[in-house]
């Protein structure tokens, strides 16, 4: 599993994830908040199965 979230890609992810969950436990939105628990493991991870499959790259660091 290579890296391939980083940068600023990763920590927009982990914001909204995170908002996207905290307004899902305040009872702002519904039960498809949980998606925010998608970008928020992507970021953690900085891993996403989407750039892979199309072959995309945020992460800087050198590929070996």
């Amino acid at each position: 599993m290579k890296l391939n979230v980083g940068g600023i890609d990763r920590i927009l992810r982990i914001v909204v994830g995170l908002a996207l969950i905290g307004a899902t436990l305040a009872g702002m939105i519904g039960v498809w908040g949980w998606i925010g628990v998608v970008p928020l493991l992507t970021g953690v991870f900085k891993f996403c199965p989407a750039y892979a499959i199309f072959g995309m790259n945020t992460c800087p660091m050198e590929n070996k």
